[in-house]
């Protein structure tokens, strides 16, 4: 098992609700990928560093997770087509 960090910029223009229902998808891909989450860090919104899709502001989550190898690109695949998802980036962690 590797430590991973998958770092994901939600639409500040969604609501509470579908944010935290976007929230809850990126988790279970993740457990569904085998994959164990260790801590989810919430930034909050922030101000982006250049506009993205005319938006200025993103809410920013970092979730930490023990998982295979091959989990963070099925992770990645899936949360590339998702609608509220701006930006995200998922690193292997150093032990």
């Amino acid at each position: 098992m590797n430590k991973y960090e998958l770092a994901v910029v939600l639409n500040a223009k969604i609501d509470d609700d579908a944010r935290a229902d976007a929230l809850e998808k990126v988790k279970a891909l993740i457990e569904k990928s085998g994959g164990t989450i260790t801590n989810i860090d919430e930034w909050g919104k922030r101000r982006l560093a250049y506009e993205i899709q005319k938006m200025r502001e993103g809410y920013y989550y970092f979730i930490q997770f023990d998982a295979s190898s091959d989990a963070p690109a099925q992770i990645e695949q899936r949360v590339r087509i998702m609608e509220p998802v701006i930006r995200y980036l998922c690193v292997r962690q150093d032990a």
